[in-house]
């Protein structure tokens, strides 16, 4: 690659510090009457030589094959909750690489993560411009309540499997003691 050669000829100066106004305005009269550095500018063409490779669309296909080597990246940096993260569901939504999260948590070391990710899967797949989404998934309630006690229990499993029921008829079970 070529470029615009510019040759300065150095000059070399010695300016000790004024002890005051006059010796400072005298100073700077007898720079304006040195003669000025010159530049020489030598044209040239420029050539533009493109190093990169040609640059592809991100895929599902190929961001599975890299994701591999990605987590173990992850992996070997001793990068636990990184990994978990990863081995989350991982997709593309056009030019964006889509990362599932639980709560807050991951998505705090998500944010962390996401530079490292996007310099790792641009220099893995060879690919131009992505980003990085965060879909934050909330752990999502039973919509039964809860079973605590040792009755409740029971006449859940009851309500579950009717075999049970009859169990309990046969035997004579009880939750209570």
């Amino acid at each position: 690659m070529a470029s615009i050669g510019t040759k300065i000829t150095p000059v070399q100066k010695t300016i000790s510090i004024p002890s005051s106004l006059s010796a400072t305005k005298k100073i700077i009269k007898d720079q304006g009457q040195q003669p000025q550095v010159e530049i020489k500018d030598e044209k040239r063409p420029v050539e533009f030589v493109s190093t990169t490779e040609e640059l592809k669309p991100l895929t599902q296909e190929l961001l599975d094959q890299i994701l591999i080597e990605v987590k173990e990246h992850f992996k070997g940096l001793g990068k636990n909750l990184e990994l978990a993260i990863l081995n989350q569901a991982v997709r593309i939504d056009g030019e964006e690489v889509v990362l599932e999260i639980m709560g807050h948590v991951q998505e705090e070391i998500a944010l962390k993560m996401k530079p490292d990710l996007i310099q790792l899967i641009r220099s893995k797949a060879s690919v131009g411009k992505i980003s990085i989404r965060l879909d934050i998934k909330e752990e999502i309630e039973s919509q039964s309540s809860k079973l605590y006690t040792d009755s409740d229990k029971f006449r859940f499993l009851t309500e579950k499997h009717a075999a049970f029921k009859e169990f309990t008829k046969r035997f004579g079970l009880e939750a209570d003691y």
